[in-house]
């Protein structure tokens, strides 16, 4: 059964947002109008999901059947992206949020918001992304520690508004 994001507009309510932005992927749109804010979320291309080219609707375990020692966050996709295009992504993302002075809301995907969560705090993701486990339709929030110099993870991975 799939989980639905039925009391995300609740557990956003109030929030001060500035600028929302949302991947142009269908479920983020429509994850991003239940949650109220789908007449002011501006679509950011960069926000898609990861381009899994050649394995797009496998899963990791039928692909590691033929490469046992396959693994997403170090060795992308055939046909597809590689880590590093879906790090030069976020990079673009990180760089546009910084520059909005206020609270910012992103809608986008698991694996993509792994890897921005990576390049939020200086990490490498090919190394450490696939260590940020994401439920879906979690909440997480990206901020900082006393000044904009000191990125952290101020939340991960909340699902309480989530209703199996």
């Amino acid at each position: 059964m799939a989980e639905h994001p039925t009391g995300l507009a609740e557990r956003l309510k109030g929030l001060n947002l500035v600028k929302v932005f949302s991947s142009p992927l269908k479920r983020a749109v429509r994850t991003c109008e239940l949650a109220g804010f789908g007449a002011v979320a501006v679509i950011d291309c960069d926000l898609v999901e990861w381009d899994y080219g050649e394995y797009e609707g496998l899963r990791g375990a039928e692909i590691r059947a033929g490469r046992p020692e396959w693994q997403l966050f170090r060795d992308g996709c055939p046909g597809g992206e590689s880590p590093q295009q879906v790090a030069a992504r976020a990079d673009r993302v990180v760089s546009r949020i910084r520059a909005v002075p206020g609270d910012v809301l992103l809608f986008s995907s698991g694996h993509f918001i792994r890897v921005l969560a990576a390049r939020w705090i200086g990490i490498e993701p090919t190394v450490h992304a696939r260590s940020f486990m994401l439920s879906t339709a979690s909440l997480s929030a990206l901020g900082y520690v006393d000044d904009l110099t000191r990125p952290v993870i101020r939340l991960w991975n909340e699902t309480q508004h989530v209703v199996p």
